[in-house]
């Protein structure tokens, strides 16, 4: 697929997809939804690629829908045709960033809206420059959040101040998002891709088998009580059975033996 609305670049084991239609503050297209979901699949097939920045062009992260084009592209009728079904799929775009096997982060250089915030919300981590904003608008369109929003964010920032987005549909600020917990750091805005990329660089340095397991461990032990621990012991028993015989692991003891740092291959 020829990237135009979405760009994907690749540099040292770092994907960088960046929502492209500034002049529109990204807002999302069918195109966009199209390309995104292709850069992820490109991204996961790639075995070079071990972390995935996700930014937008401009001084926007993603505005949401754009209202005009999106709304009013004949395909719409066939999605609305889609979730009338008894049990109507997860939003594509959505279950390609759900079931993404390596780490993401979200480098959110302005407006994080609607869909746009479900998009920062499907990374594993988000960064958020100063002039960062946030909000599940849906509400104040008549409409109501993904399964981004009812299910993932509340897991951020727990489900009381979940409840109060969802319900308000209020934006908030770089700072109040750092301090609910939705962001893991603000830094200004000339500093947040290569902030970014200087976390992505520290991740794609390890293992990148072992962050696999470890990030499907965080996914499967989020919400679980004491009582379905012994699911999440089984996952982790039989990953660490496989880990113990990579190369990757034996390289890592092998480093560790000889004072050195381990040069990761991914086996």
């Amino acid at each position: 697929m020829e990237f135009t609305v979405v760009l994907y670049e690749v540099s040292e084991h770092i994907a960088t997809v960046t929502l492209n239609r500034p002049e529109k503050l990204n807002a999302v297209t069918y195109e966009m939804g199209e390309q995104l979901q292709a850069a992820f699949d490109a991204a996961r097939r790639d075995p070079a690629v071990r972390c995935v920045i996700l930014t937008g062009a401009g001084r926007g992260f993603c505005a949401g829908d754009d209202i005009a084009a999106a709304w009013g592209d004949p395909r719409l009728e066939e999605t609305l045709r889609q979730l009338r079904d008894v049990r109507p799929p997860i939003t594509p775009q959505v279950a390609t960033m759900l079931a993404f096997p390596k780490p993401t982060i979200a480098a959110v250089n302005g407006a994080a809206v609607g869909i746009g915030m479900d998009l920062a919300l499907l990374c594993d981590l988000r960064i958020a420059s100063e002039r960062a904003k946030f909000s599940e608008a849906f509400v104040k369109l008549g409409l109501m959040p993904d399964v981004t929003g009812l299910w993932r964010l509340p897991q951020l920032v727990g489900l009381a101040k979940a409840t109060e987005l969802l319900f308000t549909g209020d934006m908030i600020d770089a700072a109040e998002a750092e301090r609910i917990g939705l962001v893991s750091r603000v830094v200004p805005q000339e500093e947040l891709l290569p902030g970014a990329r200087a976390l992505a660089v520290k991740i794609a340095a390890n293992a990148p088998i072992a962050m696999r397991y470890v990030k499907e461990g965080v996914r499967r032990a989020s919400g679980r009580s004491y009582d379905q621990l012994g699911e999440l012991a089984a996952f982790v028993g039989n990953g660490l059975a496989h880990l113990f015989t990579t190369d990757d692991h034996r390289e890592a003891a092998q480093a560790f033996l000889e004072g050195r740092q381990p040069t990761f291959a991914g086996r």
